[in-house]
């Protein structure tokens, strides 16, 4: 489920206050409509992600520097991620997730980010809606706004009200992140080990298009670190380690502009965070999990 949000921590300027961090303050969603089980393009497998479920439940991560290498890297980091994740194939999707990070350059004074964002993805996944908004330090914060809609066909039609207006549209065969993430469930319940799938999350200005690379990995035996993880909806629940490189369309034979790392549950639950982005690794530790209640759906 954390999968997008990686990128919109910035290498340059991301930071925190924990004392000031509030886990209850989110954004609403983006809207109040039908969401997510994307309704597949033409040349994917109709029933690809039939029968994946999602639970819907609230996570609070713990970021630490976990690695960081020359010159230009930060030395110190930490910071706090809290995440939403509500709804079923009869309602549609609701994200929403605040991060509140500090990083602490190699020259100059720490710099603090506050990023919050809401998305709503439809259960067709025909059309997902994003709103998100970073600020940095005291200065003014930055927005997007916008809608994604997918025709018959499977052609993506996109219309941004922030930064500033405007509509493109982009091939078929791109995915949102809720049907992204079902499809690697998908695979790794299959056996399969890798998936290779473009996706559409309106991030940074939302003009880009990512190509990604997932390995997944065998199933998981031992259990789970951290204390959050040990409840009894988890037992039995089955995982497995997931890397996803992520890669500006077009440019796949160059490095990733980030890899995300993490370990995944069947059920769509991420622990065990690793936010690679090459000159210095953040690490992600669950320190808060708990399962909200969903409606009853019966599809």
């Amino acid at each position: 489920m954390l999968a997008f949000y990686a990128r919109l921590l910035f290498t340059a300027a991301i930071a925190l206050t924990l004392t000031a961090f509030d886990p209850s303050l989110r954004m609403a969603s983006a809207t109040q409509a039908a969401t997510a089980n994307a309704a597949p393009p033409p040349q994917a497998k109709p029933n690809l992600t039939k029968g994946i479920s999602l639970v819907s439940h609230r996570a609070v991560y713990e970021l630490t520097l976990a690695k960081s290498v020359g010159s230009k890297s930060p030395t110190a980091a930490h910071g706090r991620i809290a995440f939403d994740f509500t709804g079923s194939v009869c309602d549609g999707y609701v994200q929403n997730f605040r991060q509140l990070t500090e990083l602490q350059p190699a020259e100059g004074p720490t710099r603090v980010s506050d990023m919050h964002s809401a998305t709503y993805e439809d259960a067709d996944g025909r059309s997902f809606d994003f709103k998100m908004q970073t600020s940095i330090d005291s200065n003014s914060a930055e927005s997007v706004d916008g809608k994604a809609l997918k025709s018959a066909t499977g052609r993506l039609s996109v219309n941004l009200t922030k930064p500033k207006r405007g509509k493109f549209e982009l091939d078929s065969g791109v995915v949102f992140p809720t049907e992204h993430l079902k499809r690697i469930l998908a695979a790794a319940e299959a056996g399969e080990n890798l998936l290779e799938v473009k996706v559409y999350d309106g991030s940074e200005t939302g003009e880009k298009l990512y190509e990604t690379t997932t390995y997944i990995g065998h199933p998981i035996a031992d259990p789970a670190v951290e204390k959050a993880a040990h409840i009894p909806e988890l037992d039995n629940v089955r995982r497995w380690p997931v890397s996803i490189s992520y890669f500006e369309t077009g440019k796949k034979d160059g490095a990733p502009s980030y890899i995300l790392s993490f370990d995944l549950y069947e059920n769509g639950i991420s622990r065990a965070l690793r936010l690679d982005y090459g000159d210095f690794v953040l690490a992600g530790e669950m320190s808060s999990l708990e399962l909200l209640s969903e409606p009853t759906c019966t599809k």
